[in-house]
């Protein structure tokens, strides 16, 4: 239930943030929040993550949706012991159902997370990358962090 909620608060924010955007800026509209460190810039994204283009959107919404039900796959085969990878998956589906809602309603994923100093900048992002993004930071860190000893390195114990 609690990976249910995470995933529901990851959706919930992206989308506010988004919908805020969008009805407060123009596109292309940059504004300073930490000065030239961090601004709200609102672009919209064709393609997939880092604006690689992967084909037609139809073709990103179809990779999108398929990952999406892999994520609730292994979402369901996780036990409720693996803290790390219930709580990176369910991060990832949130962020992965925010920009699937992009596309089915604006063909496009609303982007506006703008980090970097002077010419030197990020990717423009939103809360679902991110969300994605820590989700799998979340996984890596985890993995095997969860498991008992005999199951994390299967050469130990063996008589070996």
């Amino acid at each position: 239930m609690k990976r249910l909620w995470i995933t529901v608060v990851a959706l919930l924010v992206d989308l506010v943030t988004k919908e805020l955007v969008t009805n407060r800026f123009e596109l292309w509209e940059s504004v300073d929040v930490l000065g030239d460190f961090f601004r709200l810039t609102y672009i919209h994204n064709p393609g997939a993550v880092f604006g690689i283009k992967l084909g037609s959107g139809t073709v990103h919404l179809l990779l999108s949706t398929v990952a999406m039900v892999i994520v609730i796959s292994m979402l369901v085969k996780t036990p409720p012991e693996d803290r790390w990878g219930g709580i990176g998956l369910a991060l990832v589906l949130g962020g992965a159902i925010g920009n699937i809602i992009d596309r089915l309603r604006y063909g496009v994923v609303i982007d506006f997370l703008d980090l970097g100093i002077g010419d030197v900048r990020w990717y423009v992002f939103n809360v679902a990358d991110a969300c994605v993004s820590v989700g799998v930071i979340l996984l890596i860190i985890g993995y095997g962090r969860d498991q008992p000893e005999d199951q994390a390195d299967p050469g130990r114990g063996s008589g070996e």
